[in-house]
């Protein structure tokens, strides 16, 4: 039965699909059998990992009820994946049914089996969308810049998160904070990670131990459509998502 981790910060530009991409290749080099959803109306994750995002169904016509969810499903040189549409940016105004918040709960039942690790991109807002990635997952990733601007926000996270354990998903797990583009070399880093931590101990979240650097390689790897890890391998971002992967496998997430 599929993990499902959902990859989430209302902030916009704080590495949440090079964090989809880059876990989700540093998964299948274990060996691991890994599908990517993409949420976001921008669908972004499809074309850096070169899917196709103008003839295919996606994860919108799934959404839809137009197409069924195997049917939907890219098996791309990098890894499967379920492209987006940005006709999903209306879809606050188009499903107004009771229940949509469960429609891609209900939607990934058919494949649960096929993979180990379901990883779904969200868009920078919490709204409906958001809210089916997180009735349907098992826990969430909190990418989060190293900037003061980017602590902003989790407390508006961490009530999300608790009405959907309400309402929605009781078994809805925070897994934690994730520091993108760190630079270990700076005091502002290190001054936000300490500011991280005193957030993650009030809300009883986990700060991960592995930060994510900061590289022009990880833009040049989705500019030519490929994962960081197979873009370029030595490079610190790709070695750091490994080591990310290596962490959420030994604390069971």
């Amino acid at each position: 039965m599929s993990t499902i981790i959902s990859v989430s910060n209302q902030k916009g530009g704080v590495g949440k699909t090079t964090t989809t991409c880059s876990l989700g290749a540093a998964l299948k080099q274990k060996g691991l059998r890994v599908l990517l959803i993409d949420l976001d109306p921008q669908g972004n994750l499809g074309f850096s990992i070169g899917a196709d995002t103008d003839t295919a169904a996606t994860i919108y016509d799934v959404l839809k009820g137009e197409a069924k969810i195997q049917y939907a499903i890219q098996k791309t040189p990098a890894m499967d994946i379920i492209t987006s549409s940005i006709l999903l940016s209306a879809i606050e105004l188009e499903f107004t049914n009771t229940g949509r918040e469960f429609l891609l709960q209900e939607a990934i039942k058919p494949i649960l089996k096929l993979y180990d690790y379901i990883l779904i991109d969200t868009p920078p807002a919490l709204g409906i969308l958001t809210i089916n990635a997180f009735t349907a997952s098992n826990s969430i990733i909190v990418p989060m810049l190293s900037d003061i601007f980017s602590l902003q926000g989790i407390y508006q996270l961490h009530e999300t998160v608790e009405r959907v354990r309400k309402y929605c998903n009781p078994n809805l797990m925070l897994a934690g904070i994730l520091l993108t583009k760190f630079n270990p070399r700076t005091l502002l880093s290190r001054e936000i990670q300490g500011t991280a931590q005193l957030i993650a101990q009030a809300l009883n979240l986990r700060l991960f131990e592995t930060h994510i650097r900061n590289s022009v390689a990880a833009s040049e790897a989705q500019s030519v459509q490929k994962s960081i890890l197979d873009y370029a391998p030595k490079n610190n971002v790709a070695k750091d998502y490994i080591k990310f992967a290596n962490e959420l496998l030994a604390k069971g997430v």
